[in-house]
């Protein structure tokens, strides 16, 4: 059985961790960048439709 020194010098020393987190970090960024864009497109979207809906009504009411 190890020791748990010699497991503690075994982690620090191992750089699978950090590459993991590192990894992890990067794909946290482009996840955010993103949900980001979409959410500006999906706004953009709703603010031309309610655009659209407002000028459809305004021609039916304008209608004799």
């Amino acid at each position: 059985m190890k020791s748990p020194y010699k497991k503690l010098l075994r982690l620090i020393s191992d750089e699978a961790g950090p590459t993991a987190v590192e990894y992890a970090t990067m794909i946290m960024l482009v996840v955010l960048v993103c949900l980001t864009g979409i959410t500006a497109i999906g706004q953009l979207t709703a603010t031309r439709f309610e655009e659209s809906s407002t000028s459809v009504q305004e021609t039916i009411d304008a209608l004799p």
